[in-house]
């Protein structure tokens, strides 16, 4: 059957595999090692070339690595992709690959915080213009774009503050000069924004969330389309990154159940976040799938789905109160990273909006990821360690 006609949760079955190639076994074996063998000059002297399938050293990848590239390639409806060995590296290097000493760089301020400090303090010491904008207004980031502008970095949903932003009206403008769109793509995965059909040039993500699922490896992916991907390339091979073959084999395992892991992500999101809006200790709850959100509709357009990862806003507590609310949590643990099976709260940075005045609400963000458990058991659980909080001193 022609893998273009099947739905996506029999292609995630089935991608990025051959049995008859690996003696049949279902899943590709794990190759571990650095020297890669010629039977013979003329098969060495074939492999030189970076696109040559037979790569002739273990950097440059193997069966295993070229199926999970290839699989994501598919998902993603890209041109080709690239591992890298975490999230951020794959940030890092796209940016490095497409920007060069005295390009303009514009970002989105709400990206993920790593990535915002790379921009800051080392594209900066590269003579690279870095100019951030407000995700929510396209009309103010026009007047932001230069001729030097080369690349327009988003994100969306936002890192802390989840706005969506209009992403093929912010691809419009950047292909209007020429200038490549990359997008951290990691909340919604391959499967709820599809970043190529809305004028992205470079999707990346930390395959460490979602896409390995299982909180047990650090990994991270970029695919590019066609008129992108000889910098990405070039720039993953230049930097001599590579990933580890043991976390390669888990991001396949991940992709066989993403799409089943998504729906329950998806739907103990909303549910929490839901609860928690009528919560009389939580200010705002910043969720795009919710109806009152002001991403609501741009997220019906764009968005296939949601993942279980939102913020909410409490009204000001103690210290003493806010120790209290974590230490009551049973299910939830206090952790960085998400896109595990597990459900995580951490409290983040003051939140500062976004808005023209770039004022700043009091109160107290928090990040929460809405894993796999029973959604009611974690309703009870978080509302159960708010009222705690609240009650005490």
């Amino acid at each position: 059957m022609d893998s273009t006609k099947m739905e996506t949760d029999t292609l995630l079955s089935h991608i990025g595999r051959n049995s008859p190639d690996h003696s049949g076994f279902v899943n590709i074996p794990v190759f571990r090692g650095s020297t890669i063998l010629a039977n013979s000059l003329e098969e060495w002297n074939l492999r030189k070339g970076v696109d040559n399938p037979m790569a002739s050293y273990g950097r440059f990848g193997s069966p295993l690595t070229k199926a999970f590239e290839s699989a994501i390639a598919e998902l993603e409806g890209g041109f080709q992709s690239v591992v890298f060995p975490s999230g951020l590296s794959a940030c890092t290097h796209s940016l490095i690959g497409l920007l060069q000493s005295g390009d303009h760089l514009l970002m989105s301020d709400s990206v993920y915080g790593p990535t915002r400090h790379f921009a800051e303090q080392v594209l900066r010491r590269m003579n690279i213009e870095v100019e951030f904008f407000n995700p929510t207004n396209v009309l103010a980031l026009s007047a932001k774009i230069k001729e030097s502008t080369k690349v327009i970095y988003v994100e969306s949903p936002g890192s802390m503050t989840f706005e969506i932003q209009d992403i093929p009206a912010i691809s419009a403008l950047a292909h209007n000069v020429h200038a490549f769109v990359v997008m951290d793509n990691t909340w919604a995965t391959p499967l709820f924004f599809k970043a190529f059909e809305h004028g992205v040039d470079v999707s990346i993500h930390a395959a460490t969330k979602y896409i390995i699922g299982h909180s047990d490896a650090l990994l991270g992916i970029a695919t590019a389309n066609e008129r992108a991907w000889p910098f990405l390339q070039a720039s993953a091979h230049a930097y001599g990154e590579t990933a580890g073959p043991d976390d390669i084999f888990l991001a396949l395992r991940g992709l066989r159940t993403l799409s089943v892991r998504m729906e329950r992500h998806w739907r103990n999101g909303v549910l929490l976040a839901q609860s928690l809006k009528k919560h009389h200790a939580v200010a705002e709850v910043f969720h795009p799938a919710l109806p009152e959100n002001p991403g609501y509709k741009l997220w019906q357009r764009d968005f296939k789905g949601a993942s279980g990862l939102f913020g909410i806003l409490l009204h000001p507590m103690s210290k003493n109160q806010l120790s209290i609310l974590f230490k009551e949590l049973k299910i939830f643990g206090i952790g960085l990273s998400w896109g595990g099976y597990e459900s995580l709260a951490v409290l983040s940075d003051p939140l500062h909006r976004l808005d023209d005045s770039n004022g700043v609400k009091s109160g107290h963000l928090i990040r929460l990821h809405a894993g796999l458990e029973n959604v009611d058991d974690l309703i009870e659980d978080f509302s159960g360690a708010l009222n705690m909080a609240q009650n005490s001193k």
